[in-house]
């Protein structure tokens, strides 16, 4: 069974900080290369952007699995929707049905924050985790190209789910 630990402090964000560092080469670099990777974890994923992002309402939960830290979320609520804005698991934890967990667990804080739609975005060429999202219910809404600065864009899709209001 998965822990779910809000992200609320500096040592917090560093724990992500790293998580992200290792999950987000072992698993990108393949999909949009080493150079955007590298300036995405500088500019998304930084201690610092992260707490950043704590400041603008957005909310992390590390995931512990018998006491080690495997990964990590963060959500944001939205006028009619929970945004999940990251979800991501060590490559060696993957497949153990921690992604479900965590999928179930956001499902709950949709449900505690009076929503009943989940959206997130996912890279066009993460084959894997598009398949996985659509497996637990997700629909591709839209594609979704932003341009995040130097060069670099996120070509993504949008996918939602409905759950059920608790």
């Amino acid at each position: 069974m998965v822990e779910f630990c809000k992200a609320e402090n500096a040592t917090d964000y560093i724990l992500i900080e790293a998580l992200a560092d290792t999950i987000w080469r072992e698993h990108y670099i393949p999909i949009v290369g080493k150079p955007q990777i590298d300036y995405m974890l500088d500019k998304f994923q930084s201690a610092e952007a992260i707490a950043q992002q704590v400041e603008n309402d957005f909310h992390y939960y590390t995931m512990v699995w018998k006491t080690q830290a495997v990964g990590y979320l963060a959500i944001r609520e939205e006028p009619d929707t929970l945004f999940l804005s990251k979800i991501y698991i060590l490559k060696a934890f993957r497949g153990q049905n921690i992604g479900k967990q965590a999928i179930h667990f956001v499902e709950d804080m949709a449900g505690k924050c009076d929503r009943d739609k989940i959206r997130l975005t996912v890279n066009i060429n993460n084959k894997n985790a598009i398949s996985a999202y659509e497996n637990m219910g997700f629909k591709i809404v839209r594609p979704l190209v932003a341009d995040i600065g130097q060069g670099f864009v996120m070509d993504d899709y949008e996918m939602s789910k409905r759950v059920d209001r608790r």
